[in-house]
Parts: structure tokens; C-alpha cells; sequence
């Protein structure tokens, strides 16, 4: 008893806001035996007299611990405890009255249920499929809905059985999506629906055999919705994704549904963007089905390019220094993802001709917004419709373009950021044919010092189109560029000593670079323009609000340097290698997701090619950190549904959906840094050769671990295999 008192309190730790508290508990709990673990879990889910958050928090932790480290503890215990575990929280869902614990037991009984069907299928529990069919005819609705969240939660609990209990099954869920007195069972048991046809997926006699249920759960996506719960709708998303070939038969009554929720603007946005994704999500897995509705694609568009025109107007919007990243549940950066990939879904031949004038018409709208709109909807279709835009591409541009004089600074800001996408969508071509028009209006645009966030965009779109731009075609603008980027250059350092701003100088200098990039050698005369404010900035922009800056300019000193060449960059080279040392000395205080860490590695790679033999010296310095870097592990994880939702929303994770309510998930932070470093080594060696050998041992162990061969037309292939390190 006393044992178990301790242990609610060490629950109750395990909730403290305080880190330290909540760090000491975690070790505890970790120090405790499996075994004792699930009896004192168990105990605590079971007493009714415990406060309801320990009771709460008990049983998430006992369904993590079957789900986790099922095959450690269970089998170890003994036949008569394993009864008393089933019993007991077949008991708990019987007897408990908190509706949230009984929740939460159903999903401990399903994750020890799917642990308890064997390899052959057979179920392990027989009593548990007993318990389903009593409750789901009982009067009890706690217990009919108990039942369905159960199923809903494992689908497979039927095991090898299952053939045999299909029309039971059926009936089951039929008959409470037709509960009429109880609304909360018509929604869980479309879900259980949902849940079960998408475990069956490549079962095509099943899908078909419960096609009949798909009204029920269009009806139950319908009425929850104005229920404001969206969690069948959210069912219908992963059916289009993972098992579009089941909403076939009533594909039409489908996307009605979907288009009329979307339409309505009295629900939530995010439930009109989930109606919209089933439209949109059916273009990437069922085109050629989808490709038979037209018509309601044609009325889909509308409401993407609606969603688009769903904008604030924001006085400060102008001035601001800080890129906010983009607001991913706002309506209009819903409605533009929706159209980019419809439009590749479906295609050009499709999408442009249902687009063209829709945007046409927005364009010559007196409200900014759907000037704004209409230009980002044409840098949306750009990669989907690209064979049809090029052909019209002359008349696109000549429009756009128009708009980079616009009275609105938002919409010059879209007009930077429709020609900076299709420089990159229609590269080459693009330069080619718009090089005289595209870098003068660009440079003007760049001279908005009364709008830096237009200024910083015009930039923007520069790289994009130096970056793909033929040499040959730049040279002739050179000194142009130079100048223009060069005054801005000085006036925004300026600025950043004054006031402390930076937006812009970020950008310029990247466009420097990307200008250096390309002229090559022809870039030898401006280097002594550049040089000294660029080594300027390395050596001050030392505060923390400043290492993207700082990052970009060391990017842009290497590719300088590589640009001229080493006679050039020779009487600098000391100085700068000395100024990136300094930076690489502090290397180990930077923070994990320091921006200049990739900026750093990238740039001695740089030098490692302008200095050849001579950087040879600098290895034991530059070595540490980017071994440290490549060896970077990512985080991963088996998620159940719950999980998710308490993860989903940090930064840097990736999921992919298993089926049966699991994910497995993947950080995917650091991994991008990993490859580059990984490219770094090989880079190093490439140029170093016999000047690397000391450092060939461990980088042979790092690297080979993350190769995957495979052999295809009988020729061995060698891919980098990141992610499963």
C-alpha cells in the first residue's frame, strides 16, 4: 500500500510543469521493473478513489509500456496474472464512470489485444471478442461505444476469424451508424467504418463488400461537421490517400460533399481545408478516377483561389525584419498548396484552362488581395502546367511584370514571387527569352527602400533566376548587377548598424553570391568591391539575431573565392580561413540549429577546392565538427494515434501511416546538415587524396553503414541511405 502511494506521487511528478522534478521522475520510473510497473499502472487506472489526472496519466503510461515493450515484460509474467490483467480492464470498462478513463482503458485492452494475435492470427483473448459483441447489442451506450472505439482503435482484432464474422461485422457497424437517439454513436462508428476498410485496403472483395457503408460515413463526415468534431472527415482524407479505389462507387456524392463543406464558410477553416484535401489528395492517388468529375474539379478551383483572397491587412506587414514562416493552417497558404498540387495531379491539359481566367479576372481586381492572389496562384501552377504555360509564357511574363509596379506592396511582393518561380520552373527557357526585361524590373523593384520586404523578395527572386541563368547570357549585365547590388549592399550594412536591421542584407548577399556563382571568372574585377564589407561582417555580426547573416556571407566568400580563383583569392585567403577558424573554434558552443553549422561546412568544402594541398593543415580543426555532424543520429519513433497528437505539432517530425492507428515517425531535423557533411568527406577526400589517409579509417566506418546497394539491369547502384542510419 505504501509502495503504491509512493508510486502516485511519483505519477504526479511525472505531470510537473518543473523540468527538474519532471527529469528526476522519468529516472525513477525508468529504474522500476516491467513487471511491477503494469501492477502498479494497473492499480492506479482501477482506483476510483485516485484523482482523475494520476488515473489519466496511470493508463497512458500502462498502453505505452504494452505498446513499447510488450515482448519484454508480458510473456515473463505469470498465466495467472495475465488473467487477472485481461479480466481487470474488461471489468474497468464495465464498472468505470469517468467516460475520459474509459477512453483510455478501451485503448490499453486494444494495444494488449493487438500484442495478443499471434503469427498465425489467432487471438490469444477470445474473451475480448465476446465482451464486443455483448456490448455493442447492450443498452448501455457507455458500453456500445466502448465496443466501436475498440474496434476503431484495432480493426484486426478479429484475427484469422475475421472472414468468418464479416457480415457480423457489417451489421454491427451498420446498425449504430443508424443509432438515431445517439448522435456520438453514428460518428464513432463511421470512424470504426473508416478505421476498418482502411486495415483491408489491398483486400478488393472486402472494399467492395462494404461499399454499401460508404453513404453512412458520408452522412456521419456531413453531420459531425456541423458537430464541430472533424475526426471522420479527417477518416475520409486518409480513405482517398490510402484507399481511393473503395470511394469509387460513389465518387460523385463524395466530392459534393466535400466541395459543399468546403464552400461553406460558416465551419472552421481547418475543416474546409480537410473537405479540400480529400478533393486534392484523390488528384495525387486516383487522378484517372478523378479525371471523370471534372466538373467538380472545375468548381473546386474557385474555392482554392477564395481561400487564396483570405488575407489581412497588416499596416506593419512592409517593414517587418523577421520572415515568419508560413502560417501552414492559414487559409491562403492552404488554398495555394491545394492548387500546386492539383494542377500536378491532374496536369496542365486539365488545370489551366479551368484556371486561366479565373486568374485573368483577379488581376484586374481594385482589391489588392486578389491581385495578390491571382499572381500566387500562377507560381503555384507553374510546375503542373508547365507545358501549357510555356506556350503562352510571353504573355505571362509581360503581365507579371507589370505588377512589380503595382501601388500595393504585397502584390509587387507576389510579383517577385511568381517570376522567381517560374525562373526556376521554366529554367532555362525563361533566361533565355526574358533575361533584358526580367533583371532590369528586378532591379528596380530592389530600390523599394521604403518596402524591405519587397526589396528582400525582388533579391530573392535575382538568385532564383542567376542561379539557372547562362553564363553567357549574364556577362552583358554584370556591371549592371554589381553596381546595384552593391549600393544596396552598403546601405543596408548601414542600416544594420543603426537600426539593427537585416531582412534585406541577408538576401543581397546571397544574390552576390549566386551573381559570382555563375560570372565565374568575369567576376575577378568586382572582387575588391565586395571583399572587405563581406569579411566585415563575418568579423561583427557575432549576436545571435544575426548567424543567418552571418552564415550566408561566409557562403558567399567561399563561392567568391571559388569563383575567381586562387590567384585572386590568395592575398584574402589567410585572413578569411582565420575568420572561419575562429567561428569553428566556438563550433561546439553553437546551438543544434545554429544556421550557420550547414553554411560553415559548405564553405570549407569551398576552400578545400580553391586551396587544394594547402588545406590540408586546417584538417585536425575542421575534422571534429563535421564528423560530429555526419554522424548525427536521427530520432525515431512507433506512434499510436494519441502519440501523434501530443507530437505532431513539433518542428522537424515526419510521419508515415502504418495502418491499425500507428505511425512511425522520423525527425527529420539535422538530417539535411548529416548529408551535407556526409558530401564534405567525400569532397575532402576527392581533393586531398593522400593528404586524408590519416582520417580514412573512421570516415570508411561512418560511411559504410549508410550505403544501400542494389543491383537493377544487372549493374550494381550505390545510394546514400541517411535515414536508416
Amino acid at each position: 500500500m505504501a509502495e503504491q502511494q509512493q508510486f502516485y506521487l511519483l505519477l504526479g511528478n511525472l505531470m510537473n510543469t518543473d523540468n527538474n522534478v519532471r527529469k528526476q521522475a522519468e529516472e525513477t520510473y525508468d529504474t522500476i521493473p516491467g513487471q511491477n510497473k503494469i501492477t502498479f499502472l494497473l492499480q492506479a487506472v482501477r482506483d476510483a478513489s485516485a484523482a482523475e489526472e494520476v488515473r489519466q496519466m496511470a493508463a497512458v503510461l500502462l498502453r505505452r509500456l504494452l505498446s513499447s515493450s510488450f515482448e519484454e515484460i508480458y510473456p515473463g509474467l505469470t498465466l495467472e496474472m495475465q488473467t487477472v490483467i485481461k479480466t481487470e480492464l474488461l471489468t474497468s470498462i464495465q464498472q468505470e464512470t469517468s467516460q475520459n478513463i474509459r477512453k483510455k482503458v478501451c485503448d490499453i485492452a486494444a494495444e494488449l489485444c493487438r500484442n495478443l494475435i499471434d503469427d498465425d492470427g489467432n487471438n490469444q483473448w477470445p474473451e475480448v471478442l465476446k465482451f464486443l459483441f455483448d456490448s455493442v447489442n447492450s443498452d448501455n451506450v457507455g458500453l456500445r461505444e466502448a465496443a466501436l472505439h475498440i474496434f476503431w482503435n484495432f480493426p484486426g482484432i478479429f484475427g484469422n476469424q475475421q472472414q468468418h464474422y464479416l457480415e457480423v461485422i457489417k451489421r454491427m457497424l451498420v446498425q449504430c451508424m443508424q443509432d438515431q437517439a445517439n448522435p456520438q454513436i453514428r460518428t464513432l462508428a463511421a470512424r470504426a467504418a473508416a478505421s476498418f476498410i482502411l486495415a483491408s485496403e489491398s483486400n478488393t472483395a472486402l472494399l467492395k463488400h462494404f461499399a454499401d457503408l460508404l453513404p453512412g460515413i458520408l452522412q456521419a463526415v456531413n453531420e459531425s461537421c456541423y458537430q464541430g468534431d472533424d475526426s471522420v472527415l479527417k477518416s475520409l482524407v486518409e480513405i482517398a490517400d490510402t484507399a481511393p479505389k473503395y470511394l469509387r462507387p460513389n465518387l460523385e456524392p463524395t466530392l459534393q460533399l466535400c466541395l459543399k463543406l468546403c464552400a461553406d464558410t460558416n465551419l472552421t477553416n481547418m475543416q474546409r481545408q480537410l473537405a479540400l484535401e480529400v478533393i486534392v489528395t484523390l488528384s495525387e492517388t486516383a487522378a484517372a478516377m478523378l479525371r471523370k468529375h471534372t466538373d467538380i474539379v472545375a468548381q473546386s478551383v474557385p474555392q482554392m483561389l477564395a481561400m487564396m483572397v483570405d488575407l489581412e491587412d497588416d499596416d506593419e506587414w512592409a517593414m517587418a525584419d523577421e520572415l515568419e514562416d508560413d502560417d501552414f493552417d492559414s487559409n491562403a497558404v492552404a488554398g495555394e498548396s491545394a492548387l500546386d498540387r492539383i494542377a500536378c495531379g491532374l496536369g496542365g491539359k486539365i488545370i489551366l484552362p479551368m484556371i486561366k481566367q479565373h486568374i485573368m479576372q483577379m488581376l484586374q481586381n481594385p482589391d489588392w488581395k486578389y491581385r495578390h492572389a491571382g499572381l500566387m496562384a500562377l507560381s503555384a501552377i507553374g510546375e503542373g502546367c508547365h507545358q501549357q504555360m510555356e506556350a503562352i509564357l510571353q504573355e505571362i511574363v509581360s503581365f507579371v511584370l507589370l505588377f512589380c509596379s503595382d501601388p500595393h506592396p504585397r502584390v509587387r511582393y507576389a510579383a517577385c514571387n511568381a517570376i522567381g518561380q517560374m525562373a526556376t520552373d521554366f529554367a532555362p527557357t525563361f533566361q533565355k527569352k526574358f533575361h533584358d526585361k526580367v533583371i532590369s524590373a528586378l532591379l528596380q523593384t530592389m530600390e523599394d527602400q521604403s518596402n524591405p520586404r519587397v526589396q528582400a523578395h525582388a533579391a530573392a527572386a535575382l538568385i532564383n533566376f542567376t542561379e539557372d541563368c547562362p553564363k553567357s547570357l549574364l556577362i552583358p549585365y554584370l556591371d549592371s548587377l554589381v553596381q546595384h547590388l552593391h549600393v544596396i549592399m552598403v546601405a543596408k550594412l548601414q542600416e544594420l548598424i543603426q537600426k539593427g536591421t537585416k531582412l534585406v542584407l541577408e538576401q543581397v548577399v546571397t544574390s552576390i553570391a549566386s551573381v559570382a556563382d555563375t560570372a565565374e571568372e568575369k567576376f575577378v574585377p568586382y572582387y575588391d568591391l565586395f571583399m572587405p564589407s563581406l569579411k566585415h561582417i563575418v568579423e561583427n555580426a557575432v549576436q545571435k539575431e544575426l548567424r543567418l547573416l552571418r552564415g550566408k556571407t561566409i557562403e558567399c566568400i567561399s563561392l567568391i573565392g571559388l569563383a575567381v580563383g586562387k590567384d585572386k583569392f590568395m592575398p584574402d585567403a589567410s585572413a578569411v580561413m582565420q575568420l572561419l577558424l575562429k567561428t569553428q573554434t566556438d563550433f561546439n558552443d553553437l546551438e543544434d540549429d545554429d544556421p550557420q553549422i550547414s553554411y560553415m561546412i559548405s564553405a570549407w568544402a569551398r576552400m578545400c577546392k580553391i586551396l587544394g594541398k594547402e588545406f590540408q593543415q586546417y584538417l585536425p580543426v575542421v575534422m571534429g565538427p563535421l564528423m560530429k555532424t555526419a554522424s548525427i543520429k536521427p530520432e525515431v519513433a512507433l506512434l499510436d494515434t494519441q502519440d501523434m497528437e501530443n507530437i505532431s505539432e513539433d518542428e522537424g517530425w515526419e510521419f508515415v501511416n502504418l495502418g491499425d492507428q500507428q505511425s512511425f515517425g522520423i525527425k527529420t531535423a539535422g538530417l539535411e546538415e548529416k548529408a551535407t557533411a556526409c558530401q564534405m568527406l567525400v569532397c575532402y577526400a576527392k581533393e586531398l587524396k593522400e593528404g586524408f589517409v590519416e582520417y580514412t579509417e573512421q570516415v570508411v566506418k561512418l560511411m559504410v553503414p549508410l550505403l544501400k546497394f542494389y543491383f537493377h539491369d544487372d549493374i550494381l547502384h550505390v545510394d546514400f541511405l541517411f535515414v536508416t542510419s
